[in-house]
């Protein structure tokens, strides 16, 4: 199904040609026609399968097609899990409506908080924002959600795995009833509770459900390499230096201590490289981000802070070096590559530690991974390792005060633990 073929407003199809949208993908051709009849959507659908265009596209025609029912207050709500989620979506949402009369403003913590305050005291049509900050603001009175027309919660089950449920219950209550405005929920799997929030808040709503092996497994080249864990950084460099052209590399670790030791090994190697993790400040991340966007880096190394809601275009591949632990985070990980109807690869390492986790990821994406053992060949032994420190001298003895003679060592117990 093409775009030309919905009954949508001139100023929301400039904004899709602007983009360069033709073809709808499976979860925009589901939801939208549900959407544009004015019913209330709760879909399933991965990252990277064009659910952010979808309820853009819904909530920018809605508010062309209605008069606003007030002047004061904003007219849509989008709230997002994390800030790099909310910052993709406006920038989806700058693309989208560049042709529409709306000023859509991102909240979530991290930057100026009186910037943003004034930005809602001086009037917004949509507000796109994580629930924190977007609760502060709403206990000083700063706006009122109370001539809200739209509702949009994306990533409604990560909004439970993060604990702001009862801070997602409170924002819904300060909105209009259900049946005076639309809601549209997007979840990667729409379980037991994301439905029992769905038929507390919504009016009704109509289930789409785009499994994970449709979105994922066609695009995506996946494969499995069984090494040793001594073995992954020279594997890492010999599969890369094998790829023509140029890479844009995102590599997946399960820790912090572990990304910042594999970022050093890469810089060593010249590689430009960064790391994201959940303890960056905010503007050192959208700065971290921006440079890999416009290949300025070729190589982010990320914790799961980045797995999910980031749009970056071109990755060529993502690298599990660690194996996750979690099967759905494997799913979110390799869906940043191969977006768009592009091709992407999924490299995957299983050492003798996270192998164990292979079998439950392979039953949740229900496929066999193909899988390897690394050849010599594959490997890339000839990397530098770095300048290795000089000695340190051996320590003077201390002296004592008056003779100069140095300290004798101190006796030690039968266990040998120090007496105190």
């Amino acid at each position: 199904m093409k775009f030309t073929e919905l009954d949508l407003p001139p100023e929301v199809m400039r904004g899709i040609a602007k983009i360069g949208f033709v073809d709808l993908t499976p979860v925009q051709e589901e939801s939208i026609p549900l959407a544009l009849q004015g019913r209330d959507v709760a879909a399933q659908a991965q990252t990277g399968t064009g659910k952010t265009a979808a309820f853009l596209i819904a909530l920018f025609t809605r508010l062309l097609r209605n008069p606003p029912l007030s002047k004061s207050g904003p007219r849509a709500l989008v709230l997002a899990p994390t800030r790099e989620l909310v910052v993709q979506i406006c920038a989806d949402a700058d693309g989208l409506g560049a042709f529409c009369p709306f000023k859509v403003q991102p909240i979530f913590g991290g930057v100026d908080y009186e910037k943003q305050r004034r930005a809602l005291q001086d009037g917004v049509d949509v507000i796109v924002a994580t629930p924190g900050r977007l609760i502060d603001y709403a206990k000083q009175n700063v706006f009122s959600l109370k001539h809200a027309e739209s509702l949009v919660i994306d990533e409604a089950d990560r909004m439970f795995d993060m604990g702001f449920i009862s801070d997602l219950r409170y924002i819904l209550r300060k909105l209009p009833p259900f049946e005076k405005r639309q809601t549209m929920l997007f979840s990667a799997t729409l379980s037991q509770r994301v439905m029992e929030l769905a038929y507390e808040f919504m009016n009704l709503a109509a289930k789409v459900r785009i499994e994970p092996e449709q979105v994922t497994a066609e695009r995506v080249e996946q494969i499995v390499y069984h090494v040793a864990r001594r073995e992954k950084f020279p594997l890492l460099l010999g599969l890369l230096k094998k790829e023509p052209g140029e890479v844009r590399v995102l590599v997946f670790v399960n820790t912090k201590r572990e990304g910042e030791h594999l970022s050093g090994r890469l810089q060593q190697n010249d590689f430009k490289v960064a790391v994201l993790s959940g303890d960056i400040p905010q503007k050192k991340r959208l700065r971290i981000l921006e440079d890999f966007k416009a290949g300025k880096i070729n190589f982010l190394v990320a914790t799961d802070v980045a797995s999910r809601g980031l749009h970056i275009d071109a990755v060529t591949h993502v690298v599990n070096y660690d194996l996750p632990q979690d099967a759905e985070d494997y799913v979110h990980r390799i869906g940043r590559t191969a977006r768009a109807g592009a091709g992407g690869k999924s490299i995957s390492f299983a050492d003798e530690d996270l192998a164990y986790f292979l079998p439950d990821i392979e039953e949740y994406i229900g496929q066999k991974i193909p899988s390897t053992v690394p050849h010599e060949e594959d490997l890339c032994h000839d990397y530098k390792r770095g300048v290795p420190h000089k000695k340190s001298p051996a320590p003077v003895p201390e002296k004592r005060g008056g003779g100069g003679k140095s300290r004798p060592p101190r006796r030690r117990r039968p266990s040998g633990r120090p007496r105190a």
